[in-house]
């Protein structure tokens, strides 16, 4: 779900479906239609709820991927003012995620007064609306304000620890020029001691060091493959992921070395771009960030209406279900036409982080005097 990537038609496809199956998933997790629909489905709902979540391992390793690409595409960095990079990271992610927000805390409190559930946020307070614009809540352990919202920290997170260390060695590497595979050993040891050490310890899974396996076998896999042997750098990178593999079964690395080996046989091959894929789909894939933000209020809304409103028979809230996930289509297609696609201006800068936390502060309050 990198915010203004580059379009390479195979990673579109795959953000695409991995898109799909985020919303589905926490469309089978946050009832109550998932609960009432469970008796037509109930092998797909249990399988969407325990592993559907897992594809958003291929957003980080396809981040990690363009990430290389961009910033030091032959494993040497074009760094050279670290602070535009991060400043220009953050509001391409923030501003669609702050529109998106909003809705969420409108759309949550409108639900409150249909049904009960504990998918439904609570009210924000000010702190918390502080966070959230700062991507601080996970870290300061505040409830979020919508479902999956981690990712836009994490992937902030990786972006900056990148950006700094490639920064550095770009340092490093202009004083000392027998260094100059400096990048590739510091990226090589932080993968591997994500994959070893902090991937297997949940402590770590509001941050970075967590996640930065995948992102790190997405830069990796980039790299190697234009250097000489390329199929013996590649096996390597396999065995590194084996490796981890052996030592804990995690099935999240598993897909994160799938969606490697997907890219790193790719590419040599020139499939990345001369990937066959119907339009529609790459399109799903370009808009793919701006699905997964607005998704879980329409969703929430949909889930209300259809609580409150309609009869609780199974068919009724399959059919919700399916209208939940077309409106998350629908509504990522205008957040993206409106917000994510167009130019940053001063105005914006300032208007959304305003509205944001003056309809959370109103929501706040209202909640107070009810």
């Amino acid at each position: 779900m990198q915010a203004g990537s580059s379009r390479i038609p195979l990673i579109d496809t795959l953000k695409a479906i991995s898109c799909l199956l985020i919303v589905s998933h926490h469309l089978a997790w946050y009832g109550p239609m998932s609960d009432y629909a469970y008796p037509l489905i109930p092998s797909l709902i249990n399988w969407l709820r325990e592993y559907g979540r897992i594809a958003v391992q291929v957003f980080f390793v396809t981040a990690g991927f363009l990430s290389a690409k961009k910033l030091a595409p032959e494993g040497i960095s074009l760094i050279n003012d670290p602070f535009h990079l991060i400043r220009q990271r953050y509001l391409r992610l923030v501003i669609p995620y702050l529109a998106a927000l909003t809705l969420a805390i409108g759309c949550a409190a409108l639900a409150r007064a249909w049904m009960v559930h504990d998918s439904i946020p609570n009210p924000p307070n000010f702190f918390q609306l502080v966070e959230h614009i700062f991507l601080l809540q996970d870290l300061l352990n505040q409830e979020a304000l919508s479902a999956g919202i981690w990712y836009v920290a994490i992937d902030f997170q990786l972006y900056l620890f990148v950006v700094t260390v490639l920064w550095f060695t770009s340092r490093i590497e202009n004083r000392n020029l027998d260094l100059k595979l400096i990048n590739s050993i510091l990226i090589t040891g932080f993968t591997s001691v994500s994959l070893f050490i902090f991937n297997k310890d949940n402590y770590w899974d509001e941050t970075a060091f967590y996640f930065f396996g995948s992102y790190g076998l997405g830069i990796l896999v980039y790299w190697i493959s234009s250097r000489p042997n390329y199929f013996f750098w590649l096996m390597l990178l396999t065995l590194l992921v084996i490796a981890a593999l052996l030592v804990d079964f995690r099935s999240r690395i598993a897909v994160a070395g799938m969606v490697m080996l997907i890219l790193g046989l790719a590419k040599p091959f020139e499939a990345l771009e001369n990937w066959l894929t119907p339009n529609f789909l790459v399109y799903l894939g370009r808009i793919s960030y701006s699905i997964f933000l607005i998704h879980f209020p329409l969703c929430l809304i949909i889930n209300a209406v259809f609580f409150r409103f309609l009869p609780h028979q199974p068919s009724i809230n399959l059919f919700g279900m399916i209208l939940a996930l077309s409106a998350s289509i629908a509504g990522g297609y205008l957040l993206f036409k409106w917000i994510e696609n167009r130019p940053l201006t001063n105005q914006i800068y300032l208007w959304w982080p305003l509205g944001f936390m003056t309809s959370g502060l109103l929501v706040m309050l209202v909640g107070h005097l009810g």
